[in-house]
Parts: C-alpha cells; sequence; structure tokens
C-alpha cells in the first residue's frame, strides 16, 4: 500500500503540526482509498432514481411522477436502489475528482502507484466523454428530472465539464503532457460554441447545459474557472473575455451580506453550503489565473459570509444558510477542500479544515472506509455509499489536506 509521510516537501501554506491530527487524517484517507480499490470506485448517485429499471415505467414518463421517483430514492433513510433495480455505476464526475486527489498524492509522495491511478482515471474519462459535442464534455450517468429541466443521461453538464476539465489541467500542470491540456481545451470548445449564455449588460451567465437557459451561479462560475485557467496555459482571449464576463455576472448578483443564491430563478433562490463554496474556488481561480483583482473584494466578502455563517462550533457543516440539517457528506467534503484551496489568504482556514475532517470522519464514515450519505434529526443516517457525492469529494479534499499538515 502506498504511504503518506508526515512531512513532505514545502507546504503551500504554514503546516499545523499536528501529529496526531495529520495521522487520524491520512488512516481515513487510506481507508477510503481501499474501500474504493475493492469497490471497482463504483457506487451511486444521490439522483439515479430514474435508473430504477424494475419501476421507471410506473412513471409514465410524466415529470411530477419522475421527480416522485428520484426524489423518493434519494430522501428515503434507506438504500432500496438494489431493490428497483439501480446499479452501481461509476460516475464521471467522481471520476474527475478522483484523479484531483491521486495527482496531490503523487505530487506530496512521488510514489509512482498514485500517478497510474491518475493517468488510469484520465484515460477512462477520455473514453467516456459525451458524443456528438464541438470537444470534451461530460454529463450525468442517468437521466435527470429537475423542477426547471429534464435531461437525457450523458448530456453534458457545465458542472461536470468543468470540474473535470480542472482534472486534466492538474494533469498538465503536474505531468506536463500535452494531450492533457488538449482535453482541457476541447472542453472550452464546448462551453463556447455549444453551451451558449445569457447576456446581462456586459455580463454573461454561462447555460448550466446545452438546452438549459436558466441561471445558476456555480455553474456559470465553474465555466469561467475553466476558460481562465485554460487561457493561462493557452492565452486564448476568448477564453479570458467570457471568463471575465461570467464572474461579472455573478458579482452582479451578489448579496449585500457576501451571500448569493443557487439560481436567479424564483425557485431556485436558496444558499447553502457546497454550493457557495464552488463559487469561491472559481472567483479564486480566475483571479490566480488571470491575474484580474477587481473581484477581490467580491471574493473575500462572500468567504466571509460563507466561513460564519455555515459551520458548528464542533466542525459540522451546515447545508443551508438557514438551517442546519441535513448533515450532508458534499457540504463536508467541498468545506476541506475549500478551506485548505483558501490557506494563502486566511490562516484560519486550515484548523477549521482540520476540524470540519475530524467531526466528519467521527461522524460519517464507516468502520469499511466509505462515508455516509446523510445524518437526519432523530439519529437517523443514510448510508448509501454514493461514489462521486461523497467518496470522490472526500477522497480529493482530504487527499489536499494531508499536504498541509
Amino acid at each position: 500500500m502506498a504511504t503518506i509521510p508526515a512531512y513532505a516537501g514545502k507546504p503551500a501554506s504554514p503546516r499545523v503540526g499536528d501529529e496526531k491530527v495529520s495521522s487520524q487524517v491520512r488512516d481515513s484517507l487510506f481507508r477510503l482509498s481501499d474501500w474504493l480499490d475493492a469497490n471497482g470506485y463504483e457506487g451511486y448517485d444521490p439522483f439515479d432514481g430514474l435508473n430504477a429499471r424494475y419501476v421507471r415505467w410506473l412513471t409514465f414518463e410524466n415529470p411530477l411522477l419522475r421527480i416522485v421517483l428520484q426524489q423518493g430514492v434519494r430522501r428515503f433513510p434507506l438504500n432500496l436502489r438494489a431493490m428497483l433495480g439501480v446499479r452501481k455505476s461509476r460516475s464521471t464526475k467522481g471520476m474527475g475528482f478522483l484523479s484531483i486527489g491521486f495527482i496531490r498524492l503523487h505530487k506530496l509522495t512521488g510514489e509512482q502507484s498514485w500517478a497510474e491511478k491518475a493517468k488510469t482515471g484520465l484515460q477512462w474519462l477520455v473514453d467516456n466523454v459525451s458524443r456528438g459535442y464541438s470537444g470534451a464534455c461530460w454529463g450525468n450517468h442517468f437521466d435527470y428530472q429537475s423542477r426547471s429541466v429534464f435531461e437525457r443521461k450523458f448530456s453534458p453538464s457545465v458542472v461536470w465539464t468543468s470540474h473535470i476539465g480542472h482534472a486534466f489541467l492538474d494533469a498538465y500542470e503536474h505531468f506536463g503532457n500535452e494531450k492533457y491540456l488538449e482535453v482541457a481545451v476541447g472542453s472550452c470548445e464546448h462551453i463556447l460554441k455549444d453551451l451558449g449564455f445569457l447576456a446581462d449588460g456586459e455580463a454573461r451567465c454561462i447555460n448550466y447545459f446545452p438546452t438549459s437557459t436558466h441561471q445558476v451561479h456555480n455553474a456559470n462560475t465553474l465555466g469561467g474557472s475553466l476558460l481562465a485557467r485554460t487561457y493561462l496555459h493557452t492565452h486564448n482571449e476568448a477564453y479570458r473575455d467570457l471568463a471575465e464576463r461570467s464572474m461579472l455576472y455573478t458579482a452582479k448578483y451578489q448579496h449585500e451580506d457576501g451571500a448569493w443564491d443557487y439560481g436567479e430563478l424564483p425557485n431556485l433562490r436558496w444558499v447553502d453550503n457546497f454550493h457557495t463554496a464552488y463559487v469561491l474556488d472559481c472567483f479564486k481561480r480566475y483571479e490566480e489565473s488571470t491575474g484580474d483583482v477587481q473581484f477581490g473584494a467580491n471574493m473575500m466578502r462572500g468567504y466571509k459570509y460563507w466561513k460564519e455563517r455555515f459551520f458548528l462550533a464542533d466542525g459540522a457543516p451546515r447545508y443551508y444558510n438557514n438551517r442546519t440539517r441535513p448533515l450532508d457528506i458534499q457540504c463536508s467534503s467541498q468545506a476541506i477542500d475549500t478551506l485548505t484551496f483558501f490557506a494563502d489568504r486566511d490562516p484560519e482556514s486550515v484548523p477549521l479544515a482540520i476540524k470540519v475532517a475530524e467531526w466528519t470522519i467521527r461522524n460519517m464514515q464507516d468502520r469499511s472506509g466509505y462515508f455516509y450519505y446523510r445524518r437526519y434529526p432523530a439519529g437517523i443516517v443514510n448510508k448509501t455509499p454514493t461514489l462521486h457525492w461523497g467518496q470522490a469529494t472526500m477522497f480529493c479534499a482530504l487527499a489536499g489536506l494531508v499536504t498541509v499538515l
């Protein structure tokens, strides 16, 4: 089994220096890694209910009934998927997060096994792109019904494509192989040519799907962040221009207290933990990639709001700005990752990331190594082994955290 040393190389930010904490995080990471290996990087997804081949026909393809099936599978505290005919599967977004984690561990340790895992994961992603578009893009492996849109499986999403595109940029920057940059460029071409956007004065809001027109801030800024980071390596001004305009849109709709709604339609007006964290990461990526600091005040006002509003004293991450429950693994994983990313801006970020990690390991990790999906009131725990939503994002986050311990 590959090992992670307590201290290796020059840190990007001051190390905490607590070997007990470092050991706990490394042990959790390896137990999760062993579970992922044993399960072939397969699991479930919170929204995979429409893959229920035994009962899908009962929806009669009515949008409301599709929502009932999808949300019923997602929200029921016990995992009914096997009974309903939902198979475990690999997730494209999950493989993207895992590949980022593998690259982080190879940077830290130099052990070739992590490099091989990263390259294998990235090749799987190349082999599993959504076909028929202007460049590399990815989507869900299941049909998805929301209040706003119905999307068929494999329809590309800017969220999936951007997260995965960042994995290929990590690979290019670390391994130096031009083929990884070419994939990221293809993803940017997909954003420019296939997705479209809403024009709002000088600002632009990138569409979530090629077929959608609703405005979602984390989707918009994720697309912008990938364009900006790819611009850093290609100097393609079209990428930089749309990146700046996308950030301008989301900066324009920031609330006075620093918050962002999930989206701008009336039924998308909520503020939650991990989508806010995505937006913060994207503003930071944009600034670091372009040198443009015009959105720095928006970023730090949003960061202050997020850090003060979304965490309990024991490190438990709240889901909403006005409600704690459910305690969701995605809130934990993204909080750890974003706090670690902001270590160069905030000396309190790594201690808080450690507190969140410790709470999550105590309360959400199974003895077998995987992390539970959610904790509800009255001691109810949904122990579904979700793949991208939990295992992959926690692996990526913990792999980042060990680099600063």
